[in-house]
């Protein structure tokens, strides 16, 4: 399973041609695990009823990641790795503990959260 960041999400909502079919592609093929914390920075930034309903669609029928205490898990993971000087704030620390909690890799263009995963985890388009 592939979690896609909110960049790479924008990246796909806005149709950019280097990122949409092979979105498109992952979506239909069920390779997605969505994250609350992204869809809610998405919905944040929707324009209108439409762009919010497009978001609660795609929301409502992927599978998502168990959040169970992860906030406060990824405070600490933050802490103790002082990832805050790192550029990378607590969203990224969720999705990071997301993947390893799901093994599922992650698809970013955060040059900060790159700097901090592994290689192994990162999925690149």
């Amino acid at each position: 399973m592939i979690i896609l960041d909110t960049s790479i999400w924008i990246e796909f909502l806005t149709l950019n041609p280097d990122y949409f079919d092979k979105i498109k592609d992952l979506l239909e093929n069920q390779k997605i695990l969505s994250i609350e914390c992204i869809f809610a920075e998405l919905l944040q930034g929707a324009k209108n009823t439409r762009e919010r309903n497009v978001l609660i669609s795609y929301w409502n029928c992927l599978p998502k990641c168990s959040t169970d205490n992860i906030w406060i898990e990824a405070g600490i993971y933050s802490s103790e790795n002082k990832l805050i000087s790192k550029g990378v704030g607590i969203i990224d620390c969720v999705i990071l503990l997301s993947a390893n909690r799901h093994n599922a890799k992650i698809c970013t263009l955060d040059k900060n959260l790159k700097k901090i995963l592994k290689k192994e985890i990162i999925f690149n388009l």
